[in-house]
């Protein structure tokens, strides 16, 4: 049996040949077989992810055997075929293409789709169409829970049961079910079709062993739907200062190293620790990393989530690097993180920075899967609504990073506002590599400029050369309150407080 690096690497493989074969393919109008030798023998594939993301229009793929998460992902108009089981995340982020399992299909079938078909013939596993915004999403046999949750738009047709939620979340779209459906969550309005609707979606299935007939339930949202409210976080870091570890100080004029560098091979530079959040992209005259969800430049880290995922396989293409927030989409198992990393990364310019997202409170797992999965940085959102304060989270990232985290997976905090060259240097101080915050809505780039003056200054000051010699034994709480939760030596003693080592 196949070690998970063989199927990763064998995935890869795959999917670098595909382009130049996909080309050969359309050229000749044949169909690409994957699990065929070239003689036409069968060899089923076992296992491998992530395989043909981004199918271009009018490409035509058959697969056989058992293909694991994130397979025919980010499509774009292309029709892919597939002669077994599937795992997780089939079709995940379609836009376009025309997909069939003729097997079973596991959970999240269909994740984020946009606009295509999605055709599951022996039944999916839970949250299938969870996500959609568009497309037809059409399963023979049995579902299971939360089919549709959060659905904004699109048409999911069951022929078999469902399971318990239906619905859920959902604020647009239709689900149709031919079976039987328990009582839906609040939310969602459980009603008949009516004879119009039954003829428009058998026009749409277009197919006679699909048909829908006339006493099949539709689930509909009511407009009743409302987001529940979330912790914010406690505080900011004015609780902590900055203390040298010397006499010694450096002229104010000095020049001090501030450069991160991100990845191991083409590094990507940050000038300072930080990394700018501008959803929407900056002005290319900014000559500064940012990390954006929309418009990136070939130096911006583009985030994808459950929201942009259909325009994944494009905003890679564009950017530097990708930051996955695992936050955002459902449950991603070990196997789903390699689907999903292998089908982006071989869309993706191969030097790509990968980075991971998951809240505070979730780092010690983060930090593991960042290191399992080789990305290159993990990042912890500060305001993630477990209600940990700034001054906590130092100390549960600052650990986790020592025990956890290796020289070429670096860590890094996501604070919920804008920095200032203070934060930025108790982070650094505390194993965070570079912070993430929201820039301001007006001149970024004096914003910046500020910023970087003010670590030079605080560096001077503390006779430090570069931003790699800060370190926690820089760091004094300003009051009793901070120095308990972050463990921090109070400001004007020498040794910590006696309390601090009670049992």
């Amino acid at each position: 049996m196949a070690t998970i690096e063989e199927v990763v690497a064998s995935s890869m493989s795959i999917n670098s040949r595909l382009p130049a074969q996909l080309e050969k393919a359309l050229e000749r109008n044949i169909v690409l077989r994957i699990g065929w030798t070239t003689n036409g023998d069968p060899v089923p594939k076992d296992g491998e992810l992530g395989l043909c993301p981004n199918l271009p229009e009018g490409s035509k793929v058959r697969s056989l055997g058992y293909l694991g998460p994130f397979t025919a992902s980010f499509g774009q108009g292309g029709s892919f075929t597939h002669q077994g089981d599937v795992g997780s995340f089939l079709g995940a982020g379609n836009n376009g293409n025309k997909i069939t399992c003729e097997r079973t299909a596991e959970n999240c079938a269909g994740f984020g789709q946009k606009s295509g078909r999605i055709t599951i013939l022996d039944g999916t596993g839970d949250d299938a169409g969870a996500r959609m915004s568009g497309g037809l999403l059409v399963i023979r046999g049995d579902s299971g829970i939360r089919i549709g949750g959060g659905m904004s738009g699109g048409d999911i047709v069951v022929h078999g049961d469902v399971g318990g939620d239906p619905g859920a979340g959902m604020t647009g779209g239709r689900i149709i079910i031919n079976g039987r459906c328990p009582t839906p969550p609040p939310g969602v309005l459980l009603r008949t079709l009516e004879k119009n609707e039954v003829k428009e979606i058998n026009k749409l299935l277009a197919d006679e062993e699909l048909q829908i007939p006339a006493d099949a339930v539709c689930l509909v949202p009511d407009g009743s739907a409302t987001e529940g409210i979330m912790a914010d976080c406690r505080e900011d870091l004015s609780g902590i200062s900055l203390m040298p570890m010397t006499t010694n100080h450096n002229p104010s004029y000095s020049t001090c190293d501030t450069v991160v560098l991100l990845g191991d091979e083409d590094s990507l530079a940050l000038p300072i620790p930080l990394l700018p959040y501008v959803p929407n992209g900056v002005e290319d005259d900014l000559f500064h990393p940012c990390l954006v969800r929309n418009n990136p430049r070939d130096c911006d880290i583009v985030i994808i989530d459950s929201e942009n995922i259909a325009s994944a396989a494009q905003l890679v293409q564009s950017a530097a690097g990708f930051a996955i927030d695992m936050d955002s989409m459902p449950r991603l198992d070990s196997a789903a993180i390699d689907g999903i990393l292998v089908a982006l990364r071989c869309t993706a310019p191969e030097k790509s920075k990968v980075m991971l997202i998951r809240g505070i409170g979730q780092t010690a797992s983060l930090h593991t899967d960042s290191q399992h999965h080789g990305v290159d940085c993990a990042i912890s959102v500060l305001n993630d609504g477990s209600g940990i304060s700034a001054a906590a989270s130092l100390p549960l990232v600052g650990r986790s990073v020592s025990a956890t985290l290796e020289e070429n997976c670096k860590a890094s905090m996501w604070l919920p506002w804008s920095a200032t060259s203070e934060d930025l240097a108790i982070l650094c101080a505390s194993n965070v590599a570079f912070t993430i915050c929201p820039a301001p809505d007006e001149n970024i780039a004096g914003w910046i400029a500020q910023v970087t003056s003010g670590l030079s200054a605080h560096l001077n000051r503390l006779g430090l050369a570069s931003i790699d010699s800060l370190s926690r034994g820089n760091l004094r709480a300003c009051d009793q309150d901070t120095a308990a939760v972050s463990g921090l030596r109070l400001a004007g003693y020498d040794r910590p407080l006696p309390h601090w080592f009670a049992r």
